[in-house]
């Protein structure tokens, strides 16, 4: 039994919730009846958390058991082929038998969005609160900041899902802008449930000076809903990130497409394998010249005439060349003899040349 993690991404706009319902369609149920066809048995999907109805995930980790042998790089394209454009498998992984996306999961990040125009934008529907008087982001920001640290969360939860405590612990919660568009984002340990667009319509009264971001710790300390600001629209909030002692689950997509071997290969590791395989082709080159001419050296073949001008024709006298002048016919045999003088072997003949010559009465 093999245990599959699989990193994706959905619009929650036509979706609700996260969790199979019974009368209504979900994210879990859509991706349980693609596996289903896909591996031939019946899977049950755990997923990282509960996203509401209308809630998005630009980052969602769930995991199942199967026996299905299907290769891991193949199953997201496998997957996607059985499944609407608004959900999308980037990824699955091979993981440890006992993990589970929820229970493993160490910590996650939220992100509200507000689009802060004047105008609407079409293009932001179900994707951004509209809002369209302008805010402030430093007051929202200071506001903000208000519920970071280990807090009853009680004031900014909505009554619906059964919890042993209320007491989380949020490691950061900001705001910032980039032109029209805020964002809030909030990392916990855990999330009751619609804290996040409770705390978001709590940092909203606070800019529209409903009171003042210093409020807040004692509005949390109250633990009364109805000192804290609006639970905003669900459209505006999205799953952004996760964190899991299996670093492979936080990481970018890592799965190599199946039509190409070399994509997800980072460019320095492209640029070092070029650079192994030129120097093992040089060094192969040099190798196979360096035979060749200790064959031709030895032999005499092929590469005669270079071999005589290497053993003889730089030969020094005195400090000074000598040069020869002879029939450079590849069936000569040459050797040298005394100082300075050179014995020529042909098929008809032997000369001696050089100094030697004379002494020997040979010509020269």
């Amino acid at each position: 039994m093999r245990n599959i993690a699989l990193k994706l991404m959905y619009n929650g706009t036509a979706y609700h919730g996260w969790q199979v319902q019974k009368n209504a369609v979900t994210v879990c149920e859509t991706l349980q009846k693609a596996l289903e066809k896909i591996t031939g048995a019946p899977v049950h999907l755990t997923g990282c958390g509960r996203t509401d109805a209308g809630v998005h995930a630009e980052r969602y980790i769930a995991n199942f058991h199967t026996e299905s042998r299907i290769p891991v790089e193949r199953l997201p394209f496998a997957i996607n082929t059985h499944t609407p454009e608004d959900i999308v498998v980037r990824e699955a992984l091979e993981v440890a038998d006992d993990f589970n996306a929820i229970l493993s999961c160490q910590k996650k990040e939220y992100t509200y969005r507000i689009y802060n125009s004047r105008i609407k934008n079409p293009f932001y529907v179900n994707r951004a609160y509209f809002y369209p008087k302008h805010l402030d982001e430093e007051v929202m920001d200071r506001a903000a900041r208000a519920f970071e640290g280990t807090h009853d969360f009680r004031a900014v939860r909505s009554v619906g899902t059964e919890t042993k405590t209320t007491v989380r612990t949020v490691h950061y919660c900001r705001v910032s802008r980039s032109g029209d568009l805020l964002e809030l984002k909030v990392c916990a340990d855990g999330f009751l449930y619609n804290m996040v667009r409770a705390i978001t319509g709590t940092v909203l009264y606070a800019a529209e000076g409903k009171f003042l971001p210093e409020d807040i710790p004692a509005i949390l300390e109250s633990r009364d809903r109805t000192l804290a600001g609006p639970t905003v629209p669900p459209g505006g909030l999205y799953l952004t990130r996760l964190w899991y002692e299996d670093e492979r689950l936080m990481a970018e997509n890592t799965t190599k497409d199946i039509w190409n071997d070399d994509d997800g290969a980072k460019e320095p590791t492209k640029k070092r394998r070029m650079l192994r395989k030129f120097l093992i082709f040089l060094l192969v080159l040099i190798a196979v010249l360096g035979l060749v001419l200790v064959a031709a050296w030895r032999d005499g073949t092929g590469f005669d005439a270079l071999r005589r001008y290497f053993a003889y024709g730089t030969e020094a006298v005195g400090g000074e060349k000598t040069v020869y002048r002879y029939d450079t016919d590849n069936t000569n045999r040459f050797a040298r003899v005394g100082t300075g003088s050179l014995v020529i072997l042909s098929d008809t003949s032997l000369r001696l040349l050089g100094p030697d010559a004379a002494r020997c009465g040979a010509p020269t």
